[in-house]
């Protein structure tokens, strides 16, 4: 199997069961022009976030790496009438090209971005009781992940549902001493959650347009 192979089943489950999107579109093509990296989730994958909200129930969301907004608005799109996403980004000219692009998706009122590094802004949610949230997605510098997975159990209740993506890591997650910090915090995070007795989780390996990666998830009990 080929990368080549992964891509035409991704596009083939796009264009199956999804309806055409010109907004998502156009919310891609305005990272690409805007210099941003080609490192959103998949449309599928993004579906797949839009359909834990909704199986969940979830109104409360918290998105830790926004990019320009992409899985941001997968997921606003699952939420109801009164949920909210609160999506956290570094990098100030990334959050701008994301609010044009909840704009031009029609979500704005559902999003709450805010901007500066995570740790701190997860510390000012803390601070401002703005928790529980009910699915917490985790898509964000991966040395962090440790951290990031002890601050959404802080931020969590008993069902909220964590996921960490991009923890395979083409599979050199198995590495022991690989020597890349990715890999390594992608280790941390099963570490944490194979650890933590609050959590109960797996992991799936993924094939697809964005090449061999997976996502951890993970339930609080």
């Amino acid at each position: 199997m080929s990368a080549r192979t992964w891509t035409a089943v991704d596009d083939y489950i796009v264009s199956s069961l999804f309806d055409a999107d010109a907004a998502l579109d156009a919310v891609l093509a305005a990272n690409r022009a805007q210099g941003l990296p080609a490192i959103d989730v998949s449309a599928a994958q993004g579906k797949l976030l839009s359909l834990l909200v909704r199986i969940g129930g979830a109104k409360k969301v918290l998105e830790i790496g926004t990019l320009g907004g992409y899985s941001t608005i997968w997921m606003a799109r699952g939420l109801p009438a009164d949920g909210k996403v609160v999506t956290l980004e570094l990098d100030p000219h990334h959050a701008k090209v994301a609010r044009s692009n909840f704009e031009r998706a029609g979500v704005s009122d559902k999003v709450d971005l805010r901007i500066g590094p995570a740790l701190q802004s997860l510390a000012e949610l803390s601070r401002e009781n703005t928790g529980p949230f009910d699915l917490i997605f985790i898509d964000a510098d991966k040395p962090n992940n440790p951290n990031y997975l002890t601050w959404a159990m802080r931020l969590s209740r008993p069902g909220t549902v964590i996921v960490c993506d991009n923890v395979i890591r083409d599979g050199a997650v198995v590495k022991k001493d690989s020597g890349d910090a990715n890999v390594e915090g992608a280790r941390a995070a099963f570490a944490l959650i194979g650890g933590e007795k609050r959590l109960d989780g797996t992991a799936i390996q993924t094939v697809g347009a964005k090449g061999y990666d997976g996502f951890a998830i993970a339930i609080v009990d």
